[in-house]
């Protein structure tokens, strides 16, 4: 059993750190509720303390910042830090794998983003919900269609809700497959769009839209379809008015929930770069998606990065495998 084989490493150590090191029960304590932690998310994992690898306690570490201070965290890496150091002394591992962890103090945390299931779960559920919905049908319909084709640029381009919200229809251009998204300091860019994206932009233009520039006004009994048809938006409210911040986080949050997650839009925009890296685009392609001024923005995503390319070494290289 993995936890009787973590209990005796863990016995040998908490022994050498009494006889040996001499230290008193509170720190031995101390030690003992950190490996014990880190023990219980490697058996999760299926891996024992003594085939742990660097990525676990990268990954341990990340989950601990969701939780406590960077202070806290700080310690668990120096009692997993001394763990490794014995076990090394006393020869009963070849490698270490906290070797070149940085300290806590210098780490940026990875953004939460969804898994891909979760994320697809996500963007199916503006249409299921749609056929539970009371009230006008084709009115449904075409909020349903207008928040998918929200979600599915959202994921497709890592857009800011200020982004999405000031989108114009000049902006997109559907038959080239892109858009111009205009970003923070008003910098533009480039964004592409796959072809879910485009699928859903093409029903929610060719429906959609005009259904809600002709609809009612919250709070208004008068029909509005001046204003809606001459909007210069990609994306609008009943009657052509703006979509507010708030309607936009609504949107996300109530499809999230579908996953089993409670989504922001800026989680829809990490979990396009979390994606995109985890199958092997490089971080320069994510920051010109992304609109980072600055690479080291991006860099939060390198472990991820790291993670893909040590896969992919130990699949392809001839001597990465052990004879």
């Amino acid at each position: 059993m993995a936890s009787e084989a973590n209990s005796v490493v863990l016995s040998s150590f908490l022994d050498y750190l009494r006889i040996e090191k001499g230290l008193a029960a509170l720190s031995v304590s101390a030690y003992t509720t950190d490996i014990c932690q880190f023990s219980e998310f490697l058996e999760k994992r299926k891996r024992l303390l003594l085939t742990a690898r660097r990525v676990d306690v990268r990954d341990f570490l990340q989950q601990l910042f969701s939780q406590v201070d960077g202070r806290s965290v700080g310690r668990k890496l120096s009692a997993l830090r001394h763990l490794y150091r014995y076990l090394l002394l006393d020869k009963k591992l070849e490698h270490d794998p906290t070797l070149n962890i940085e300290s806590p103090r210098q780490w940026k945390v990875l953004p939460k983003a969804l898994a891909r299931d979760e994320m697809e779960a996500t963007l199916a559920a503006p249409l299921a919900r749609h056929k539970t919905r009371e009230g006008n049908p084709k009115e449904s319909a075409a909020l349903a269609a207008r928040d998918r084709a929200m979600l599915e640029v959202f994921y497709a381009g890592a857009l800011r809700v200020s982004e999405i919200i000031s989108a114009k229809l000049e902006d997109l251009k559907l038959e080239a497959g892109y858009m111009l998204v205009r970003g923070k300091g008003d910098k533009e860019r480039v964004v592409p769009l796959g072809r879910s994206a485009q699928e859903a932009l093409t029903q929610y233009l060719a429906e959609s839209r005009p259904a809600l520039a002709l609809g009612k006004r919250s709070g208004t009994s008068s029909t509005v379809a001046v204003s809606g048809k001459n909007s210069p938006l990609l994306f609008i409210a009943r009657g052509g008015s703006k979509l507010t911040r708030q309607r936009v986080w609504q949107m996300v949050r109530a499809a999230s929930t579908a996953s089993g997650r409670t989504a922001s839009p800026h989680m829809l925009r990490h979990s396009c770069a979390t994606h995109m890296v985890e199958n092997g685009a490089d971080l320069r392609t994510v920051q010109t998606i992304l609109g980072h001024a600055d690479i080291s923005t991006t860099q939060i995503y390198t472990h991820l990065a790291l993670d893909r390319l040590r896969t992919v070494y130990q699949k392809h290289h001839p001597r990465a495998k052990a004879r």
